[in-house]
């Protein structure tokens, strides 16, 4: 069976794209004004997107899905295809384009990436398009090393190895668990969804109030517009906690927040919205990140929210 790349190279083609094939894993791609980009929605998922009054192709074949009037969501081999995977790849892409276009309206220039992992959501960023700064917190020693490297090459990228929360302190952190290392113990939920919650190991860290580090961080921007991006497993609501006063200095804000608690402690949706709203942010966004297989039920979303009062005024 062909791989995905391999499809992706003879599909091209067909849409005026000029491929030049150079071996496993490398091919010259070229536009010359043809009417489609390609942007990536995660590791087995591309979305093709028609440019702006290009003409429409019946692209469409295979293991390719519409996405709405002018995009095509491209997946893996298409016997392995399933609708969670299809729903939760759009979901993603279009919530990483909701939020560039939200950074934009409201003149976003420094985005407070809190639970930053190895930098993914900080090269999203910038593959959308977005160029302020990035500032990102990663406490745990492994991923901070890969945050770091990722960084480097970026002089409006900082980064900071520390947790934040509602208080400055230090504090056990569960590793081992990838992408989803908790302050907070897994709850009886998480564990019987994820094998990896059975890991012991713990590392201590240092955890930092968010309106402690503001003022180091939006240093030298002359009109600092804030947004402040949260997935820190079930940790989000003590982040936002931290940050005080200076909360209203957001003009917006994203926050994992969970329908079906992973963790021991964590709040759920409702409350947590709540508390955000009650801060003067509004909803503008929800996009699930996980569901369950067997019942379609979504585990967490991605909740994006504005300050109605931060928007720029025509």
């Amino acid at each position: 069976m062909r791989t995905l790349y391999r499809r992706l190279l003879a599909l091209l083609p067909r849409i005026g794209v000029e491929v030049t094939d150079l071996g496993p894993g490398t091919a010259v791609v070229s536009r010359r004004g043809g009417p489609y980009r390609v942007t990536g929605a995660d590791k087995d998922t591309w979305v093709l997107r028609r440019t702006r009054d290009a003409p429409r192709s019946e692209v469409v074949e295979g293991g390719a899905v519409r996405l709405g009037d002018t995009g095509v969501l491209l997946m893996d081999a298409p016997d392995r295809q399933d609708e969670r995977g299809l729903q939760l790849a759009a979901a993603a892409y279009l919530c990483a384009q909701h939020v560039a276009a939200m950074l934009e309206l409201y003149g976003v220039n420094c985005v407070f990436d809190v639970g930053a992992n190895t930098g993914q959501y900080a090269k999203g960023l910038r593959r959308h398009g977005y160029t302020g700064r990035i500032v990102s917190f990663e406490p745990t020693s492994q991923a901070f090393a890969r945050l770091e490297a990722a960084a480097s090459d970026d002089p409006d990228w900082r980064v900071y190895r520390c947790g934040l929360g509602r208080e400055e302190t230090t504090a056990e952190i569960h590793t081992g668990w990838k992408t989803m290392n908790s302050l907070l113990p897994a709850s009886d939920y998480g564990k019987g969804r994820y094998g990896r919650f059975a890991k012991p190991d713990t590392e201590e860290i240092r955890v930092r109030r968010l309106a402690e580090v503001m003022d180091e961080a939006l240093d030298g921007l002359a009109d600092p517009r804030p947004y402040l991006k949260m997935d820190t497993q079930g940790y989000d609501l003590e982040v936002f906690a931290g940050a005080g006063d200076r909360i209203a200095e957001f003009a917006g804000m994203q926050s994992e927040v969970a329908v079906l608690k992973l963790y021991e402690g964590s709040p759920g949706m409702g409350e947590a919205v709540a508390a955000y709203e009650a801060a003067g942010f509004g909803i503008t966004g929800m996009y699930p990140v996980t569901r369950e297989a067997g019942t379609g039920r979504v585990i967490e979303f991605d909740c994006v929210l504005m300050r109605a009062d931060a928007a720029p005024t025509a």
